[in-house]
Formats: C-alpha cells, sequence, structure tokens
C-alpha cells in the first residue's frame, strides 16, 4: 500500500466514527514529506494536517487564495519546486476544498472589492481572470492545478502529482486524481514513443545494410577532360542566365560578422464547519 492508499483508507475510516483510524507515517518514510497546496481559506486551519494524519514535521504547507496553478512557470511553481529540491519533498498533493469563496466569486465582483480598498482599474492587468485565476467550480481548478504541476519543467519527471478535494464540514477526502496511476500511464506512454523511435532506428539501419554500393552507376567521365571544359566556360561565354546576378563572395565579407538581428517590438466567510477529525499517529 502506498502513502496516499493508506491515506484515503484512514480518512474514510475516520470520517465514518471509527475512532481506531490511524496512520504510520514510519512505514511510509520513503514517500515523505508531502507537499500540500491549499487554500488560504481559515477554516482549513483546524484540518490540515489532520485530516491526512500525518505529523506536521512531514507536511509542506503551502497556500495561495483558491489552490490556483497559474502556469508550469508561476510563481506558485517556484515553491513547489523549491519545496522538492530544498526541503525534499516527495510526494505533491493539490487539495481544493468544497464551498470554496474563490469560486463563488465573480470577477465583477473582485474588481468592485478592490475599488472600495482604493485599487484602481487602470492599474490593474487586462485580463482579471487569467491574473487572478478565477474559476467556477473546485473539481476543474484541482484538475487544472495538477496538469499544470505535472506539465512544469521545475519539477521532476518522477514526482507523484495528486489531486484531492476535502469536505470543508466532515475532513472527508475525495481522491480526484490517483498520481500513482497517471505517473504509471507517463511511463508507458514515454516507453511507446521511445519504441517507435527505436523500431524506426532499426528499420533505417536495416535498409542501409541492404544497400550495395557496387550497384551504383556513375558517369563515364574522366576528371580531367570535365575540369577543362569548365576553365574554357568563361562568363563571357556562358548564357545570360548562367551569369551571376551578384558579385562574388570575397574573403572579406567572409569575414564579416552577420547582421543583428532586429529588436522585438518593445465577503464575508460562512461559520466555521465542524472540528477536525481525529487521527492516531503511531510512531515506530
Amino acid at each position: 500500500m502506498r502513502l496516499f492508499e493508506a491515506i484515503i483508507q484512514a480518512n474514510h475510516a475516520a470520517a465514518a466514527g471509527d475512532d481506531s483510524a490511524y496512520l504510520r507515517p514510519a512505514e511510509y518514510a520513503d514517500e515523505l514529506p508531502l507537499i500540500a497546496l491549499t487554500c488560504i481559506d481559515p477554516r482549513l486551519n483546524p484540518l490540515m494536517p489532520e485530516v491526512l494524519g500525518l505529523p506536521e514535521d512531514q507536511f509542506i504547507w503551502l497556500r495561495n487564495a483558491g489552490n490556483i496553478v497559474t502556469s508550469p512557470i508561476s510563481s506558485t511553481m517556484r515553491s513547489i519546486s523549491l519545496a522538492c529540491a530544498v526541503k525534499g519533498g516527495k510526494e505533491i498533493a493539490i487539495i481544493g476544498h468544497t464551498d470554496c469563496l474563490v469560486a463563488k466569486t465573480t470577477t465583477l465582483g473582485v474588481l468592485e472589492s478592490l475599488a472600495r480598498m482604493g485599487v484602481k482599474r487602470e492599474l490593474l492587468p487586462d485580463n482579471i481572470n487569467e491574473y487572478f485565476g478565477m474559476f467556477c467550480n473546485e473539481r476543474a481548478n484541482v484538475l487544472k492545478a495538477v496538469g499544470l504541476v505535472r506539465a512544469s519543467p521545475l519539477i521532476g519527471a518522477g514526482v507523484v502529482v495528486h489531486g484531492l478535494i476535502v469536505d470543508i464540514n466532515t475532513g472527508k477526502l475525495e481522491w480526484i486524481v490517483n498520481g500513482y496511476e497517471t505517473l504509471a500511464q507517463n511511463v508507458v506512454h514515454l516507453g511507446e514513443q521511445l519504441g517507435g523511435k527505436i523500431g524506426q532506428t532499426v528499420d533505417l539501419l536495416r535498409s542501409l545494410s541492404e544497400f550495395n554500393l557496387g550497384e551504383l552507376k556513375m558517369p563515364d567521365i574522366k576528371i580531367g577532360e570535365l575540369a577543362s571544359k569548365v576553365q574554357d566556360l568563361s562568363p563571357f561565354q556562358r548564357s545570360p542566365e548562367a551569369v551571376p546576378a551578384t558579385p562574388a563572395t570575397t574573403p572579406a565579407d567572409l569575414s564579416a560578422s552577420p547582421p543583428a538581428p532586429p529588436a522585438p517590438p518593445k465577503l464575508p466567510l460562512p461559520p466555521p464547519g465542524k472540528p477536525k477529525l481525529s487521527f492516531k499517529r503511531v510512531r515506530r
């Protein structure tokens, strides 16, 4: 059983009222610490990392409004990458939550709230939706974020990326992207691509091995005769089409540096949810 398989099993048991549900983090040392990106909603404060059954020293918690990833090289991706490279994070989880206020907020609502704060519209980016990463569905937002993290050049190909939704009231987790299965599928796809390229190379080598140089017919012309004909054919004896339209290139021309390329054109929060789930942590 892998880390998140055990987490989901214990989480669902605890959510169903099983007080004996627990996770033994020591058994998954090779998959820890975990990097988790969640929303900044304060209702998550009593839930994390309890709903995962992890001790705080094995939980690298990154947060932004709406647990949003806007691009494979965004500032959020910078933090996730450094959490892997510097903090030793082994697996990544994008964890959205139900009843997300960002999903309920419209672009117009954001602009009106900013205006009340004294923020002028002309100082904001043209594309507000793209800049703030607005979304209307928590599930779709997690799926998009997982895809961007998985495609990021800042993340190693072997790092597992999961996607989850946590119920803000019960703490129950929904595993919507199984990072283990996704990684295995990517490996199989890469193997198929490499296999196809290897097959093409083998076919090319096989065709070359069947080529017989002795069968190649060369024209029966003596090199000396060809050279004398070229020398006799001066520019004044050639047809107009044969005369070059531009002067011959001189050594000085060859040594000159090529010209430089042209420069490019320049709300109020709802009431708090239920208490966090109770997990028994067993350290061995």
